[in-house]
């Protein structure tokens, strides 16, 4: 998927983005994320309306894929830029560090 993989470099501080490595966890996210979103959904769904399971399957399951494929993009930002921050997985931690003033 064309739209998970990041720039190789940032046009505008030209930080190398290639030695980012977030593999499957974008995708372990995206789904610990849609599950928690989405069950007080379908408790709901279940619990106030009288649908068949069809009708219940047919809503569900789209807004389901809909919002993990949504997240999936977001995620796998989000995890490079974690493993940025903390110089993980080929990236050298390049920011300063706080320095304390405190005599």
């Amino acid at each position: 998927m064309r739209f998970l993989k990041p720039v190789r470099q940032c046009p505008h501080c030209h930080q190398d983005w290639t030695p980012q490595q977030a593999d499957d966890f974008p995708a372990y996210v995206s789904i610990l994320i849609t599950g928690h979103l989405m069950a007080p959904v379908i408790i709901a769904l279940v619990r106030d309306t009288q649908l068949p399971l069809g009708a219940l399957v047919a809503i569900v399951l789209p807004l389901a894929i809909i919002l993990m494929i949504a997240l999936l993009q977001p995620a796998k930002g989000a995890i490079i830029a974690v493993q940025w921050w903390f110089g993980m997985h080929g990236f050298t931690r390049e920011r300063q560090e706080a320095v304390d003033n405190d005599p």
